[in-house]
């Protein structure tokens, strides 16, 4: 079994990540230890929460898991998948890990719509990618949040519309990102993270 280091940098919803992990097919951990995280066979960063305090908290990890990120596939999911892109305006400009170029913004403010986008909705794939692997267009799943990922049609895997349509799922090379939370969204979640470990 593929054994895959959940970062615990004090954000997020651990256990419910572990146990989608284990639905999966993994040995996941939940490790705060810069060794045990460069030893894995893939890295998730989850994450729920602000950005700065989520950069802040990651702290002396930030490097381990760069490094790390160049040699073994990573996850980011919901405000980990956020911290990897280059910058966040949430409450002023904050620098991310730069791994996908890109930044977030926070979702305009549109009648009708309500901020933060909560709740299922669909995803579009852009191209072929073994992260979506047997998942059709317009599956469903959970989201929760106030802001979005801005970066280029290469390094989108899928979108989402909602007041305005937005990358939802993201890559650059072995570095994957999903703003939705797919250890809470059914089936078509366990799929994806089945995907993603079978790149490890």
């Amino acid at each position: 079994m593929s054994r895959v280091a959940i970062v615990d940098y004090g954000l997020g919803n651990l256990r419910s990540v572990m146990r989608g992990l284990e639905k999966a097919g993994a040995t996941p951990v939940i490790t705060t230890d810069g060794e045990e995280i460069a030893a894995a066979d893939g890295i998730v960063l989850p994450g729920v929460g602000a950005f700065r305090d989520g950069m802040d908290q990651l702290g002396p990890l930030r490097e381990i898991v760069m490094s790390s990120a160049r040699k073994v596939p990573l996850l980011g999911i919901c405000l980990g998948m956020q911290m990897l892109l280059e910058w966040s305006e949430e409450h002023g400009l904050h620098r991310g890990l730069g791994l996908v170029p890109g930044r977030v913004v926070r979702f305009p403010s549109v009648p009708g719509f309500k901020v933060p986008h909560m709740g299922w909705n669909t995803l579009e794939k852009q191209g072929d990618d073994p992260l979506m692997e047997g998942l059709p267009d317009d599956v469903y799943v959970y989201f929760v949040h106030s802001y979005h990922a801005v970066t280029e049609p290469r390094y989108t895997v899928t979108t989402t519309g909602y007041c305005v349509p937005f990358a939802s799922a993201i890559r650059n090379g072995k570095v994957y990102g999903v703003q939705f939370h797919p250890e809470k969204s059914g089936d078509t979640g366990l799929r994806i993270l089945r995907n993603f470990i079978g790149m490890l």
